[in-house]
Order: structure tokens, then sequence, then C-alpha cells
């Protein structure tokens, strides 16, 4: 027996043979980025319980809080997913601006009223709901960017003025990040917005001059913060304060040692026993080495390489379809995507500073997990887009084969 189940334009295929590899062109969407998404979805959940039951059980004398949390937090991600899977791209590109805004005006929110944690004041808390403004920023700042792009390409390709102004707008953003303090976001969002001004044709000299800038600019950052430069010097050397700056990468480090390459088994960690700080959040990936091994991240780093790779190909087969703005937008959600998890796999293993960024649909973290299933829903709305024009293409060419055949 197979099902048929129809959500708003979508017609899913029978369910026996969802998982089937269908060269069909009736398929309307790409399944295996769902298929994906609840992987990697079914990975942060057992290992969010796993690392997290110590530090719940002496902070709310619940193992399973932060386990329930982030149940309630894969279940709205998904009834969010199933509202924003009916936005079509045209009204994100129409709203662009209006979206940048609102990121603009979350993140001066955040500074008036935020909530302060660990000397960071990045969270917006109204009643049980906690945001994280930072998250929804990176979004509309990649979904505006791709409507500029769009709108200025000749200019950007043409003149140093269309290449500067969408860094302007970037300056502002990443002023109000840096005053929460949150240098881990600018950096990402810098990449990014690099990455997807090269790929709208941005001329090389222009990169080698803002390059420069960008990297004396982030590194007086950390030089003239001393928090900053003492991340700086913990990561190049974290065994020379143990017990001080370089603590958490230390014991980050441990856990990598002891999971080698098959790990110590699920639920086997000692790092997680409070002695890794964070370890169901920014560190969640040391837990996982740990009893997972080298073999556990393998497979992480192969989901989310997946995801980046199939999102970049989405985005050249948007061009090529002169779909411009979904696929900058693509390109945008694929270079953010493989960055802050090189990123945060990176500072878990001692490769680059601790940046305090989430693994993306792994890590707990309401907001980061909301946005991050919104940017696989736009991936999946844009292919849907792209399929669905080619289906009716090739129905017009067949009704007007069969309207000649007639005459």
């Amino acid at each position: 027996m197979t099902v048929n189940i129809t959500v708003g334009s979508f017609k899913w295929p029978s369910l026996p043979n969802w998982l089937t590899v269908d060269s069909n062109a009736s398929v309307t969407f790409d399944r295996s980025l769902i298929v994906l998404a609840f992987a990697m979805y079914m990975i942060g959940l057992v290992m969010v319980a796993s690392s997290s039951m110590p530090v719940a059980e002496r902070l709310f004398d619940n193992p399973f809080h932060f386990v329930f949390r982030h149940v309630i937090y894969i279940g709205l991600s998904i009834v969010i997913a199933i509202g924003a899977l009916q936005i079509p791209m045209s009204w994100w590109h129409k709203n662009s601006g209006g979206l940048l805004l609102l990121g603009i005006g979350l993140l001066v929110v955040v500074l008036l009223i935020g909530r302060s944690v660990n000397g960071s004041t990045r969270w917006i808390v109204v009643g049980p709901i906690t945001i994280q403004a930072a998250e929804p920023a990176k979004l509309f700042f990649f979904c505006y960017l791709a409507a500029y792009l769009v709108r200025r390409r000749d200019e950007v390709m043409e003149n140093i003025k269309g290449f500067f102004k969408p860094l302007v707008v970037f300056g502002v953003l990443a002023m109000l990040l840096l005053m929460q303090p949150d240098l881990g976001t600018v950096v990402v969002m810098f990449v990014t917005t690099f990455g997807l001004l090269f790929l709208a044709g941005a001329k090389l000299w222009q990169f080698i001059a803002i390059a420069i800038v960008g990297v004396a600019a982030l590194s007086s950052l950390a030089i003239f913060e001393p928090y900053r430069w003492r991340r700086v010097t913990s990561f190049l050397d974290p065994w020379q304060d143990p017990f001080g700056s370089g603590y958490q990468l230390t014991q980050s480090l441990m856990a990598y040692g002891r999971g080698e390459v098959t790990g110590q088994g699920l639920g086997n960690s000692i790092q997680k026993l409070e002695y890794l700080p964070e370890a169901h959040t920014d560190f969640v990936m040391a837990v996982l080495a740990e009893e997972f091994g080298f073999i556990g991240i393998s497979a992480v780093l192969l989901l989310s390489s997946i995801v980046v790779i199939k999102a970049l190909m989405l985005g050249r087969k948007a061009v090529n379809k002169e779909k411009y703005f979904e696929g900058f937008f693509a390109y945008g959600i694929g270079i953010w995507l493989c960055f802050q998890a090189a990123v945060n796999i990176g500072a878990s293993a001692g490769i680059v500073p601790t940046k305090g960024l989430t693994m993306p649909l792994i890590s707990y973290g309401g907001s980061s997990m909301i946005i991050m299933t919104i940017a696989f829903v736009i991936l999946i709305r844009i292919d849907h887009e792209i399929r669905l024009q080619s289906i009716q293409a090739t129905s017009a060419g067949k009704t007007q084969s069969k309207k000649g055949a007639k005459k």
C-alpha cells in the first residue's frame, strides 16, 4: 500500500518509495536534504542528552532538563519549517530590506534590554522564550546581500563603489555585534560576505585590499581587548596555563585524545562530568569525539560536507537558470554552514581560537536550531521552485507539440 501526501504546493511521493533514487521530473523537492537534516537532529539529540546530564543534574536536579528543552526546540523548528516552506522566494527577495532592518533592530534591542551570560549580552528574553539576536541577523543579512547582488551585480563587477556598499552595511552589523561582544558571528558574516562577492564576480584586487584591511582590523580587535588576546594566546599554547585561560581547550583536547579511532562508547565520556565547560553547547563535538572517536567526527563532517556541497551546487543551478537571487542566497547559506561547522569543530580540536559558535543542528540552542532549520527550508524551497519551473516548461512544450501535431 502506498500513501500520497500533499502539503501546500508540495506533492510528496509515495511513502515506501520516498528514499529511493528517482529521476522522475514530478518529484518537486530534494528529499535528501530532509534526510540529512533529520540525521543531524538525531545526532544532536543523542549527544546533547549524553553531554548535558551531569550539569543538568547539578543545576536543576533533573538530568533530562536540557534534553526536554532540546526536544521542544526540534519540534518548534519543524513546525516553523512547515510554515516557512510555504513562503515563495519572491517574498524573501521583496522583503530583504525589511528583514535587514529587523535584524539590526534585534541587535539594538539586545544591547538595551538583553540578558547577560558570562559577560556577553546576546539574548532577548520574552517570557519563556529566549532569542539570540545574532542568529536571525545572520540569515537576514545574507538575504539582503543576495538581493543587493541581483540589483547591483554589474556595479559590483565594474567599480569599487558597488563592492564597498554591502561592506558598509556589514560594518554596522559588526559594530553592534562587537558591542555584545560576539566576534565569532562577525567573522562568519565577514567570510560569507567575501565569498558571495567573489562568486558575484568582484575583482581580485578588491578582495586583496579588503582582506588586508579586514585581517588588520580583526587582529587589532584581538590585540586591544585583553580577553580576546588571552583566547588567541591560549589557543596557540593551551598547556601554558592549563588551569586558567587554556583550561577549556585542554579539557577538549583530552576528550579528543581519549576518543582515538572508535571512541569510548556512548555515555562513557569522562570530560562531560563537568570537567569540560559548555559540553552540550559549543563543545558538544568534543564529547562526540570522546564517545565515538575519529569515526564519529568523520561521519558528522561527511553529513555537513554533503549539505554544503548540495547548497553550492543548488546555487550554481539557480544562477544557470537565471534565478540570481535564489542562487546567491543558496551560495550564502552554503558558505555560512561550511564556515560555522569548520570553526566549531576547529575550536574544539584546537585548530582555531574559541569563537562560541554552535554546530549547525547538533549543538544545544533554540535560536541557532530554528534559524538553521529555516536555512535548510530555504534550500528546499529554492530547489522546489527550480524543479517546478522545469516541470511547467516541459508540460508547456508537450502541449505545444500536441497542438502542432493536430494542425
